[in-house]
Order: structure tokens, then sequence, then C-alpha cells
């Protein structure tokens, strides 16, 4: 029966060797390095724009990211004991400016709810009985391991309303904590709120000779207030001199002497450089005056 179609076996395989020509001329992306050269032709031809071409790499950066690449970690987690009165929790909600709190007994390792701010805002005007503790207030804590893949966990967020998850270790420990925005910022870049005021300066003086810098100053901003002359054929600001500097993406506490300031990473993501310390040379002149 198989001589009655002689050919059939020639026809699949001129189809595959055509198939390979055509994609060879039409020049689609096979992998993902290809898709970023299709990215930076693009952005360079100006056929999107820098902002559009950071939000597709961000999208396809987020899949292959896990939980732990993102978490804010325990260290650094804003947390409230259940057993503190709730008058005097309210100072460390409203000086935290966060909307969501994890509640802990005793320590950090027992999660017992997350305390929503705006669930608050029904007691403060008499709708409700004034509740006697925390635990009248919490709603249950979603818990996802740190080995968690980001993209299915920003679908969980999105399809089961909630916005912040624990993270915990392979022993159950609790390694961080991870929110929507975490991913989302991934994506579309910093986010910043109205509680972000005090990095609203691109550069500020903390104390003598040390100053916090957005990554995103301008090269110009940078040298007129340190009368120095980083170069501006390098990058368009202070954080892209310093990536160029490192050869590789740095993470936070990173640092790094370039033409005798040393730059530390105090923010980062792993796509971009977000907030640095800049300590400067003594007796360097600022607008005239010597800095010791």
């Amino acid at each position: 029966m198989s001589e009655d179609n002689p050919h059939s076996s020639n026809g699949s395989t001129n189809k595959t060797i055509l198939d390979k020509i055509v994609q060879m001329f039409t020049g689609e992306p096979q992998n993902k390095e290809e898709l970023f050269e299709v990215l930076n032709d693009a952005k360079d031809r100006d056929l999107i724009k820098s902002e559009t071409k950071q939000m597709i790499e961000g999208v396809l950066g987020v899949s292959d990211l896990r939980v732990r690449d993102i978490m804010i970690p325990r260290s650094q987690m804003v947390t409230l004991d259940i057993a503190t009165p709730l008058s005097d929790s309210l100072p460390i909600i409203v000086e935290s400016g966060h909307s969501r709190f994890p509640v802990v007994n005793e320590d950090i390792d027992h999660i017992e709810g997350i305390l929503l701010a705006k669930d608050l805002l029904a007691y403060s005007f008499d709708q409700k009985e004034t509740p006697t503790s925390l635990a009248d207030v919490i709603r249950p804590a979603i818990i996802v391991p740190e080995s968690k893949k980001v993209e299915p966990l920003l679908k969980e967020f999105r399809s089961q309303r909630y916005h912040m998850a624990i993270v915990v270790d392979e022993y159950g420990g609790v390694s961080g904590v991870v929110t929507i925005e975490d991913i989302l910022e991934l994506i579309v870049g910093e986010i910043e709120d109205e509680t972000d005021d005090e990095i609203a300066e691109d550069i500020k003086h903390l104390a003598g000779n040390v100053y916090q810098v957005k990554a995103l100053t301008e090269i110009a901003e940078f040298n007129d207030y340190f009368n120095c002359v980083f170069d501006r054929d390098d990058a368009d600001t202070i954080g892209g001199i310093i990536l160029h500097k490192f050869g590789h993406m740095p993470k936070k506490g990173e640092e790094i002497e370039v033409d005798g300031f040393e730059f530390k990473i105090t923010s980062a993501n792993s796509r971009r450089i977000q907030m640095l310390q800049v300590t400067i040379p003594k007796d360097f002149q600022i607008n005239g005056k010597v800095v010791e």
C-alpha cells in the first residue's frame, strides 16, 4: 500500500526544509536572546519606545523568576505583634506608610494573619465597635514557598484578589514577604506613591560626605551638583554609569569606587539599580565649599 504514495516521505522532508528557508528570511526569533535582539533593533529604529521595550523585557523576565528572587527578606519586614494593644500598634502602621502588615505571635516564624490598614477605618468612624485586639481584625495569611514561580503567583494574586503572601522556606520558616506590587515593578519599573516623599529628591545629603542619590539621576545633574566630570557618552544616568562599571547587575549592598567616589547599592531589583549611597572624596568642593 505504501507504494501508492511514493512521494509522501519526501514531501514531508521538503516541507521541513521549506519551513527552515522561510524562517531564515522572515527572521522570526527562536529563543529569548534572539527576541531581545529584535526588541533592541525595534527600539533603535524608533518603532517602540524605550519604556515599552523595558516593559516587554520585564514580562519575559518574570517567567524565569522564583519568589525568592523578588521577596522582601524577613529582616526588612514590618510586622505587628498580636499581643500588642491596637492603640500601641497604630504609630507603627502610620509611620511605615504600608497598607498591609503580617501579624505575628511572639516571633516572625509564627504568622497569625494579615492586617489591612483599611479595615481599621470603619472603627475610626464609629461604624463598628472598637476592637479589643488585632486578632479581631486580621485576615488569613496566604503562604507560598520561596521556590514558587513568580508568573503563576501573579495569576493567583489577580484571580483570588489578595495582594500579599508570606514566603516560607523548605523547613517552614518565614523567609520574607511578597506583594503584587513587587511583581508589577519588575514589569513597569519602580512604583512610587505619596509615602515616598523622603526620597523625592534626586540627590539628598545624609551626613558628612555621604549622600543618597536616585539611580535615574541624569549625569548632567550629578556632575553639576558634585562638580565632577562623569562622561555622558557612557550612559544617560548615574545608575547607568555604575552598571557599566560593575559589568553585571549588582545586588543590594555591593560597592564600587569610581574616580574617587564610593558607590554602594542601597536598592535594586533583578532588572535595575534604584538607589545609591554615594560617599564623595574628602576635601572635595561642592558649590565652592570643602566637604570634610
